[in-house]
């Protein structure tokens, strides 16, 4: 377990540092993102408010509703709760308590540690593509952190309120491509699709997943 767990933050570590360096590089935050609605302000919101819910839920901290709260952000802001959170993950005792994290507009959840450290990974993997893909750089995780992520996408639940609803986390999934590698199934199965591309400046409207 502790080896295992100890690899799973090493790979952690790696996608928090590929999406502070992604979002460093953002020149424009009104860009459509593959997050059906969003921009890449909005979304840079909610990846700031959830950096700062989790790392409060590793901490061990009372829910604060108000720590989820998605205001406007900016990429200082959004590395520094990138930094808080890898902290907070690597802090003693933290994957052996329960967390408490928000579900749904209010509702509090507790969940043990080590599967909240799975939820904000399989993010902040597919986040970073979020990012990359809508700034035409997308990410290169190499096969071991890729290996690592899959199994765990396939664990979400296919219906139900991962899937379904304003609050869901994630889009219905949808099919691979044939012969696709594994960023490609792990975008498929978490209702990306792996083809969206962000539109021309001259286009109207945002591709969703």
């Amino acid at each position: 377990m502790i080896p295992i767990m100890t690899g799973l933050l090493a790979f952690h570590r790696t996608a928090m540092a590929t999406a502070v360096d992604l979002v460093d590089r953002v020149e424009r935050f009104d860009l459509p993102t593959p997050c059906a609605g969003w921009d890449l302000d909005r979304l840079l919101a909610h990846m700031t408010a959830q950096n700062l819910g989790f790392a409060s839920a590793a901490r061990g901290e009372a829910f604060a509703l108000r720590v989820w709260e998605e205001v406007p952000s900016t990429a200082s802001a959004f590395a520094e709760s990138a930094a808080q959170v890898v902290a907070a993950f690597a802090s003693e005792g933290a994957t052996e308590r329960e967390w408490s994290l928000l579900a749904g507009a209010d509702q509090e959840v507790r969940v043990p540690g080590a599967t909240a450290l799975g939820f904000h990974f399989i993010d902040y993997v597919v986040h970073s593509w979020d990012v990359g893909i809508t700034i035409g750089r997308p990410p290169r995780f190499d096969a071991e952190l890729l290996e690592a992520v899959l199994p765990l996408a396939f664990e979400v639940p296919l219906t139900g309120p991962a899937r379904s609803g304003p609050y869901a986390p994630f889009a219905p999934a949808v099919m691979p491509v044939a012969d696709s590698g594994p960023m490609e199934q792990l975008l498929a199965v978490l209702g990306r699709n792996p083809d969206w591309k962000a539109p021309s400046p001259e286009g109207e409207g945002a591709a969703g997943s």
